[in-house]
């Protein structure tokens, strides 16, 4: 068993800023794999997440085994759907997209995930998912089919993170989504990881190295990176 969750605790608590890169198993070119992985190891990251709002590949073990041969980072799963589930992983967000009210990613997803998550070791990190306005439809939007929150309307999205909270979720996790145009607003990072006791993770639409820096001042704990880096692997270089 890992120990993932209290080590973003930890991390929190000593106001350590942590960064995730996403990797979509359906844009992985399996010829460059070492290189990325390389770039990963030569990165600030903390972490490797996996996943993606439609996986259409059967590569996600070997993809896994691949990467833990040549990196140390921890790898978590960031399933848009159960069958994005891997025992070959170190953890899963264990994901509830309480901005919609689609019951099939606030609830029917999950249970069918739960007998297939009994039987692996993973460590299964509950998480409140809130999904914000972008100013274009993202991937989560169209396949979840739930309306993202006003990016204006900061009241609602510290209500639904606080909701999360007291209904027992680990984390809260503000997503614009996979090629958003406009990222959180840090307005709303600020109010929320003011008002909420639990890490907060913030991503999509974050484009540079300043983007990143600006979602921790206003109160990230964890930030993700994903189109950025698969659009340019050296990212973290300039």
């Amino acid at each position: 068993m890992t120990n993932i969750y209290n080590n973003i605790l930890k991390a929190k608590t000593n106001n350590q800023k942590l960064l995730a890169i996403l990797l979509d198993p359906d844009k992985i070119v399996w010829e460059n794999l070492g290189d990325l992985i390389s770039k990963i190891n030569q990165s600030p990251a903390t972490h490797i997440f996996i996943g993606g709002s439609l996986v259409e590949n059967n590569i996600l073990d070997r993809l896994i085994i691949e990467i833990k041969k040549n990196s140390t980072l921890s790898i978590v799963l960031f399933p848009g759907n159960p069958s994005q589930i891997s025992n070959k992983a170190d953890a899963i967000l264990f994901l509830s997209l309480i901005s919609g009210r689609n019951p099939d990613y606030l609830i029917e997803h999950q249970v069918k995930a739960a007998p297939i998550l009994k039987k692996t070791q993973l460590e299964i990190i509950s998480t409140g998912y809130i999904l914000i306005e972008s100013s274009n439809e993202t991937a989560v939007e169209r396949i979840s089919k739930t309306k993202p929150l006003d990016r204006n309307n900061l009241d609602l999205a510290l209500a639904t993170a606080q909701a999360g909270e007291m209904l027992g979720n680990k984390l809260i996790y503000l997503e614009a989504g996979s090629g958003a145009k406009q990222a959180v607003p840090l307005e709303m990072i600020e109010l929320v990881s003011q008002n909420i006791e639990i890490p907060l993770l913030v991503g999509g639409g974050i484009i540079d190295l300043q983007g990143i820096q600006n979602a921790y001042h206003a109160g990230a704990d964890l930030v993700i990176i994903g189109t950025a880096f698969e659009n340019d692997n050296d990212f973290f270089d300039k």
